[in-house]
């Protein structure tokens, strides 16, 4: 007998710190579908557990996040989730786990199937099969559904349509698995309704009133993907040109629902919209993997006017610090805009709350690292649009960029070692306008890094200076979209990462950079 998924909701609690950014976007979620939460504190073993106090602050952060009176009276049990020990009471007795299996079966009631009313799905995510084409993934609210059978398909807005399923399937752990019939209660996924959304209704009474609809939170952030037009263009790629780009966006629109495209009437510059860096870094990599070649700008910020009022999204930011990094992260944070909220220090590790704008945290994860040594975590999500917080100071550094293209020598680069660190070795090609390292000056500086040394006949009475080039910085996706600003792209292909400057020839930048 499957479990009602309006049932209690598990969210499990460290006495230790606060919650996570991520969990708390869940937990939102969860009280906004009307989900009851069971409460989990773990980690009760340790000397410094305060048990009743995390449950106060449970209680205050269910407030905050709107809970109704039922919400408000969670169900509460203690672990020790490392030894798999459970208890009814942090005094209790420490076995074994049996008390909290106890304890989800007393608290999650078995699921009312309603097999005898009409069929009613709505799907919460989409896949894709090329065979099959579009699948969606949902719960059964009520009733039976068989393949073959023709069902009516309703907008939130009360549009209609038909659609007949082809394909039923169930899941089993990550396996699909195609079935007969799914029934109330059951996760299923169907196919066949080639037109098919997250939030729509399917059902088998078409007279019914649609489903509340299932919302999407905006994106954030937008991105131009384009064709690489770069000296280097079509040499590493399978797939080069604008047309390959936007049938691969439109295949990814399919099935990722966070995801927003805009294709342009004039130019092959593609806008996509996503909900931060890491979803649309994923994106490209898969691109990159699958052999496609492109080229993207910096990732801007989607401002929104709300009330009248010029506003930009603002992110929840939780920073777990050594003590004695802790004062280097607040003022490195301070100068992207971001609050500190709160401050907690317990054996030696210092955790911290900020709210900051997504601007500031562009390209902050590099900084954080460097700042901590490695020795750092920092979590974030999107908490709110808030009316737009000035203008952040941008990168100090500058670039160096190639004034030639061919192939870089020892030589040439260690002439360009004390200028800045370096993102690419000896043997490497280049072309003009490619960058291939930070300028410590804060200033762009064109440099030869094919410049060899020059032979002659006289033989030299004093001995050569040993070559030792610094290993490069690694150059990843991640790091790359960090590094770029307004006048720079980032050249992606199925061998390479590149940071190039969007107008190639030092004319180009120089006639531009009047304009602009």
């Amino acid at each position: 007998m499957p479990f009602d998924f309006k049932a209690p909701n598990r969210v499990s609690i460290s006495h230790l710190c606060w919650v996570m950014p991520q969990t708390k976007f869940v937990l939102q979620k969860s009280l906004q579908l009307g989900l009851k939460v069971m409460l989990v504190v773990n980690k009760i073993d340790k000397p410094s557990a305060r048990c009743e106090e995390v449950v106060d602050e449970v209680f205050d952060l269910f407030s905050q996040l709107g809970a109704t009176d039922e919400q408000l009276d969670f169900p509460v049990i203690y672990a020790v989730a490392r030894d798999g020990i459970a208890v009814m009471e942090p005094d209790d007795e420490r076995v074994d786990i049996t008390p909290m299996l106890d304890w989800i079966l007393s608290e999650v009631r078995a699921v009312d199937q309603k097999l005898d009313e009409e069929f009613v799905f709505q799907p919460a995510t989409l896949s894709y099969d090329s065979f099959l084409g579009r699948i969606a993934v949902g719960r059964v609210h009520s009733g039976k559904v068989k393949k073959g059978q023709t069902l009516t398909i309703m907008t939130p807005e009360g549009e209609k349509r038909k659609g007949k399923i082809s394909k039923v399937f169930s899941f089993k752990g990550l396996e699909r698995l195609e079935v007969e019939e799914g029934t109330g209660g059951d996760v299923i996924a169907i196919a066949g309704i080639s037109d098919i959304y997250v939030g729509e209704t399917v059902t088998s009474d078409e007279n019914m009133e649609p489903l509340p609809a299932i919302t999407v939170d905006p994106p954030a952030l937008s991105m131009d993907f384009m064709t690489n037009d770069s000296p280097l263009a079509g040499r590493e790629g399978k797939y080069v040109t604008s047309r390959n780009i936007k049938e691969r966006l439109e295949r990814e629109l399919e099935t990722n629902v966070g995801l927003s495209v805009k294709f342009p009437d004039e130019g092959d510059a593609i806008k996509v919209y996503g909900r931060g860096e890491m979803h649309l870094a994923v994106l490209i990599e898969n691109m990159r993997r699958e052999g496609f070649e492109l080229q993207v700008s910096q990732p801007e910020v989607v401002i929104r006017e709300i009330d009248g009022v010029k506003s930009e999204p603002l992110e929840s930011v939780l920073v777990t610090v050594p003590d004695s990094m802790s004062g280097s992260i607040i003022e490195a944070l301070s100068k992207r805009k971001a609050e500190m909220t709160d401050m907690r220090s317990d054996e030696g590790i210092t955790t911290m709350k900020f709210m900051a704008p997504t601007r500031g945290l562009l390209g902050f994860r590099g900084v954080f690292i460097v700042l901590t040594k490695g020795e750092g975590t920092m979590f974030h999500s999107f908490e709110k649009y808030t009316p737009y917080m000035g203008v952040i100071e941008k990168r100090k550094v500058g670039s160096l960029i190639s004034m030639v293209s061919g192939e870089t020598v020892a030589f040439g680069l260690f002439g360009l070692q004390d200028r800045g660190p370096l993102f690419i070795g000896a043997n490497t090609k280049v072309y003009e306008g490619m960058i291939i390292g930070e300028h410590n000056q804060g200033t762009d500086l064109v440099v030869n890094p094919i410049r060899a040394k020059k032979q002659t006949n006289v033989r030299s009475s004093g001995k050569d200076e040993a070559i030792n080039l610094t290993p490069p910085l690694p150059m990843s996706l991640e790091i790359a979209l960090e590094y770029i600003d307004s006048t720079e792209y980032v050249e992606i292909t199925p061998l390479n990462i590149r940071i190039r400057k969007r107008w190639l020839t030092e004319t180009e930048r120089k006639r531009n950079g009047k304009k602009n």
